[in-house]
């Protein structure tokens, strides 16, 4: 029992049973001096509750580490303990329960063994699907960076093709360069001729995971979890429009206001802006303008009016 259940619990026994203070307090285990001492609230408890409550409604899949953060960003100076022991008291979520995990495979291409070593070194990408209100499918192309735990892009369409999928590559890579490895798993999209033909001929090679291996590829499949628990789960979308511009706004606040447990709690925009820059071939394509880039990489940027 907390001191606090104890003062009840002393309290009550001497106005119910009528033992004396003492007596009551060397029945429950109570130090007098506990007993008599009262209790004090911070004037400013009452604010950071509601502080807590506002963050929690804002994210309510968070758990007290990611608010406590939050909070931190916010200009309160308060500890961990204190945030989990208010989150107790007020009764803000129940911790979900764990799955069991399965052992990772160790195959080639594994996330394990073809491990990223810096930024824009491996991305990762995969699909997610949704239905809008009226029934009709939602298809997501998240691709992520598995160093520095950025979603480069989130392409939402009805349907998306292996031109689609190229299409959308050149333009982040456009911007972002032309990384050394996309990890991906063996879906019709990703193992296409073309889509294959295109990555090698602007030098980025394929990791492609063993059939029905998804945890040879957990870091996409972590983002797709976070991803569909904070929003897809709990967003009802009228239509295509509405489900880009709702996932968009979620990827940004993802990348730039989310911390991230795994960077210590740095956003991924923040843990991006101090990785060191590599001499790396994709990094170095950064600094070209877009008519120095491999003429491929130009070539299929020039589907994306066609695509879109």
């Amino acid at each position: 029992m907390s001191p606090t259940s104890r003062r009840r619990a002393v309290t009550h026994i001497v106005r119910e049973v009528g033992l004396s203070e003492r007596s009551a307090c060397r029945l429950v285990g109570q130090h007098r001096t506990t007993q008599r001492r009262e209790v004090t609230v911070p004037r400013d408890e009452p604010a950071l509750v509601d502080d807590m409550r506002r963050l929690s409604t804002q994210h309510p899949r968070f758990g007290y580490r990611r608010i406590h953060q939050l909070l931190l960003r916010e200009g309160w100076c308060v500890n961990h303990k204190c945030v989990q022991r208010l989150w107790r008291r007020e009764g803000m979520r129940v911790p979900r329960k764990r799955l069991k995990r399965r052992p990772p495979g160790k195959p080639t291409n594994s996330c394990i063994l073809r491990e990223a070593e810096s930024k824009d070194h491996v991305w990762t990408y995969d699909f997610l699907f949704e239905r809008t209100k009226d029934g009709r499918q939602l298809k997501i192309l998240a691709v992520v960076d598995e160093y520095t735990r950025e979603c480069l892009c989130t392409h939402v369409a009805r349907s998306i093709t292996g031109e689609d999928v190229i299409g959308v590559l050149a333009a982040v890579m456009m911007e972002r360069g032309v990384p050394a490895h996309l990890r991906s798993d063996n879906g019709p999209e990703f193992v296409a001729t073309a889509v294959r033909s295109w990555l090698t001929s602007i030098g980025a090679s394929t990791l492609f995971i063993q059939p029905g291996s998804p945890w040879e590829n957990t870091y996409i499949e972590s983002f797709n979890s976070r991803f569909r628990d904070e929003l897809l789960n709990g967003e009802l979308f009228v239509g295509l429009a509405e489900a880009r511009y709702l996932i968009e706004n979620w990827r940004v606040d993802y990348n730039t206001a989310r911390p991230h447990s795994s960077l210590g709690y740095l956003t991924p925009a923040e843990f991006a802006a101090g990785c060191v820059p590599s001499d790396s071939a994709s990094l170095r394509l950064r600094a070209h303008s877009p008519r120095t880039c491999p003429a491929s990489l130009r070539d299929a940027t020039l589907l994306l009016p066609q695509l879109s």
